[in-house]
């Protein structure tokens, strides 16, 4: 079996490790809420200060009117041996002793007006004193501010509520063990202490009443009924008290031998004489030690429990959120090939189908590119009127024999100018949905693979610097996109296509042997070279021709301008699109490689404090394996 002295101060190590970090309950299912502890609780003038320094024996706590406590104390008792000198440590002072507890009193009225200032406002920050002495049993002790009624000058109209709310905040935790303390000469029907312990805890399973003020009972009354569990009955057995004299306090008598006085008190009492062996504040010292000891053992299976699920959440958390990077320039290159190599898997995801977004780009060329080429101006261009006026410009002041081949060729080569203008445009072309540029969808899904990847989002600076490689590859990706789509569409007019004109012909010479008196009507005449007697039907032929030949280049285009695009942009970005950063940060000096990896401070100061947490954790277990506790 584990030594008392183990456990107790097992806790008490781990509390103030929790205090230290700035866990000191209150805010959800903390490791300093899942420590059994005993929190003192009494109203105003019900004699809690003295129960405590008669457990202590030593005058340490400050007196006066109204609201003293303004602050829970976190008092931890340790037992030292025989002969040894007494002392005192507060955790925010851990360098200083203190053996004169008047010096004691003062720092802690010190320390509560550093939080709270001098007025009488209440903090839920706790104070943590700790006591050697050979006069005490080892046991941790929370004072809390005492229970009022009404709000006095000076004090926040809330404080009524405040301070029910702070007490009220520890004692309704499972693992917190009530000593509530009531005076003698009130009814305990009208006990602040019992009405919210009765609250808390029903069945009385977490209460231990203590008695105060039992020598001041009008005479000839006593207080049997309530220590004897016949006016309320706790689960464990109410202790009475007799606490030190406001002329004995004056006096500065000394507190061992006011133990001496209280424990005479109960031996000669007619009252409670048969009582004695279990009233008074020493009893009431190793009944609650024992008490401690008992419960920390049935709770430390939880406790580890608990902690060994909260290490692996702030473990998987410190991966989430990222592990520190290393000083050293290799190391700080590999965390950034590391962080960009992550940033291309997830553009390549949105590309390839994996994430949404690759598919505005098919659209660019399966609904916007043929609807632009629809809309070029052909039917214009193609006019009667208009070709008669190439065809003649053309022909200039010879007109052509059998065919006009230049007005031809102008007419073409008018007609593939507009192709440039919807090639170049499905570049950049609109296609959200159906108004989005090819462009700016792929800067659109380098700024969502950006915001997707988990670990940039620690690197500010970083991510800004990919943000901006990203914009410029894909701008030098545009640029040669325009240039090949520019070079198909200009290809088509350096070379028309002669063997659609040669059947163009045929079809037009193939007509069958005729005889009689209407075969000279139905063979065709070569046409006459003067331009102004052509007929519509001549021109519109010469357009319907041009037209034809047009529509088969528009098929063309259709089908290598996506080709060109997704070649020179679509691809490029799949296989380089960071190739260009990659080589300058191999150039980067320490500095400039430390500056691009410098973080949000409000992500560190959240992994320090994860870390901080994790380390209490660590240390908890450690310290909950060291002792033999089953």
């Amino acid at each position: 079996m584990a030594r008392l002295e183990s456990l107790i101060g097992l806790v008490n190590r781990i509390q103030r490790a929790c205090t230290a970090l700035g866990d000191h309950g209150g805010e959800g299912m903390s490791l300093w809420e899942a420590l059994p502890s005993v929190a003192v609780v009494g109203g105003q003038s019900s004699g809690k200060s003295s129960v405590l320094e008669s457990v202590v024996g030593r005058d340490f706590l400050p007196r006066g009117s109204g609201i003293v406590t303004r602050r829970p104390l976190v008092l931890q008792l340790h037992r030292l041996e025989e002969g040894r000198s007494e002392y005192a440590e507060f955790l925010h002072a851990p360098r200083k002793k203190f053996t004169d507890f008047a010096s004691v009193r003062k720092e802690i009225s010190d320390e509560t007006d550093r939080i709270t200032g001098k007025t009488k406002h209440i903090s839920n920050i706790p104070i943590h004193l700790s006591i050697y002495s050979p006069n005490v049993v080892n046991l941790t002790l929370i004072d809390l501010p005492g229970l009022t009624k009404v709000a006095v000058e000076g004090q926040p109209d809330s404080i009524v509520e405040d301070i029910e709310n702070m007490v009220r905040s520890y004692v309704e935790k499972p693992n917190c063990i009530i000593l509530a303390i009531s005076p003698a000469n009130q009814d305990i029907a009208t006990s602040d202490a019992i009405k919210l312990a009765r609250e808390v805890d029903p069945s009385g399973e977490r209460t231990f009443g203590v008695m105060t003020k039992l020598d001041l009972m009008d005479k000839g009354t006593n207080a049997l009924d309530v220590i004897e569990g016949r006016a309320y009955r706790l689960q464990h057995p109410w202790v009475g008290i007799v606490n030190r004299s406001q002329a004995d306090i004056n006096k500065n008598v000394d507190m061992m031998a006011a133990r001496r006085k209280e424990q005479e008190y109960f031996e000669n009492s007619p009252d409670y004489g048969h009582l004695a062996h279990r009233m008074g504040s020493e009893y009431l010292a190793k009944l609650l030690s024992k008490h401690l000891e008992t419960v920390i053992r049935q709770r430390i299976p939880s406790i580890i429990a608990l902690i060994n699920k909260t290490i692996s959440e702030l473990d998987a958390e410190l991966d989430r959120i990222g592990r520190p990077v290393g000083v050293d320039s290799g190391a700080q290159l590999y965390t950034i090939l590391e962080l960009c190599r992550a940033f291309d898997r997830v553009f390549k995801e949105h590309l390839d189908g994996g994430r949404p977004g690759g598919d505005r780009i098919y659209k660019v060329f399966d609904h916007q590119l043929p609807a632009a080429l629809k809309k070029l101006p052909f039917d214009r261009h193609l006019s009667i009127r208009n070709v008669q006026k190439v065809v003649s410009e053309a022909d200039g002041y010879q007109p052509h024999l059998i065919a006009p081949e230049q007005g031809y060729r102008r007419l073409i080569d008018g007609s593939i100018v507009y192709f440039k203008g919807p090639a170049e445009a499905s570049v950049d072309a609109v296609m959200f949905y159906w108004s989005t540029l090819v462009h700016f969808v792929l800067k659109e899904l380098v700024r969502k693979s950006i915001a997707e990847t988990e670990e940039l989002k620690r690197f500010p600076t970083l991510t800004s610097d990919i943000a901006a490689a990203c914009t410029e590859a894909l701008e030098r990706f545009r640029d040669e996109s325009r240039k090949t789509v520019t070079r198909l569409v200009e290809m088509e007019s350096s070379y028309l296509t002669v063997e659609f004109f040669r059947k163009l012909n045929m079809e037009g010479d193939r007509h069958p042997n005729q005889t009689g008196p209407n075969a000279d009507k139905n063979r065709k005449e070569p046409p006459a070279p003067n331009m102004d007697s052509y007929g519509d039907n001549y021109l519109r032929r010469i357009a319907s021709n041009v037209n034809s030949y047009i529509m088969m280049v528009c098929e063309t285009l259709r089908n290598s301008i996506p080709k060109a695009v997704v070649h020179c942009q679509v691809r490029e970005a799949k296989r380089s699109l960071l190739n260009h950063f990659y080589a300058q940060i191999g150039r980067q000096e320490k500095e400039r490689l430390g500056a691009m990896l410098d973080e949000d401070p409000a992500l560190m100061e959240k992994r320090t404090l994860i870390a901080k947490r994790l380390e209490l954790y660590k240390s908890a277990r450690d310290e909950i394996d060291s002792v033999a506790w089953k």
